[in-house]
């Protein structure tokens, strides 16, 4: 271990090891991110270009660097709604536009990243990462409670995932307005209506 934290070519042994952690995370999007793609340790190594050896310095496992590209997207995916909406002094229409809007950038603009997120090798993970996001829903919009939250959420992952996999055919952007203007109206209060153009 004291060698592998040696410092080589201006480079100390935690940053490199840092960037192989990396490479094999980028690897495995790759892999995992790709039609027809399979992640295994050897797979992973041969596209990260990393020795063998070196892969179990930041994983245990394959399944264990499967879960962490994941949880990377998932991430990814939060940072990006919650930026996009946390945005106080503009009209709440348009805040959950920007969120929707930044979801779908990040899985359309990569569509690895939307196959890793939908795909079936963390289907058991999904329920895990809604409540997540109910969690985002429910604390930077207007307070909808959580059975309302868990729908939107719901059934915005499912059209994402629908588009992506193109059971939808609809341009991006009517894609993002029209999540957004069901969400907003599953936000309304009981009695005032189903607006989706609002």
């Amino acid at each position: 271990m004291a060698e592998a934290l040696r410092t080589y070519g201006g480079v100390n042994g935690a940053q490199r090891r840092a960037d192989r952690r990396a490479q094999l995370l980028a690897a495995a999007l790759e892999l995992l991110g790709s039609p027809g793609g399979e992640l295994t340790v050897r797979g992973a190594c041969r596209v990260a270009r990393v020795a063998t050896r070196y892969f179990y310095e930041s994983f245990a496992d394959r399944d264990a660097l499967a879960a962490a590209v994941y949880d990377q997207v998932v991430a990814e995916v939060g940072a990006a709604a919650a930026a996009a909406v946390d945005h106080p002094g503009t009209p709440h229409v348009e805040r959950v536009r920007a969120g929707v809007g930044a979801i779908v950038a990040v899985l359309a603009d990569d569509p690895r990243k939307g196959r890793v997120l939908f795909g079936p090798e963390h289907a058991a993970r999904h329920g895990e990462t809604a409540r997540l996001f109910v969690r985002l829903f429910v604390e930077r919009q207007r307070g909808p409670d959580d059975l309302v939250a868990t729908f939107a959420v719901g059934g915005l992952g499912r059209v994402l995932e629908a588009w992506l996999v193109g059971d939808l055919d609809a341009p991006r952007e009517h894609v993002v307005q029209r999540c957004a203007a069901l969400l907003v109206a599953a936000q309304r209060a009981p009695g005032e209506g189903f607006a989706p153009g609002t």
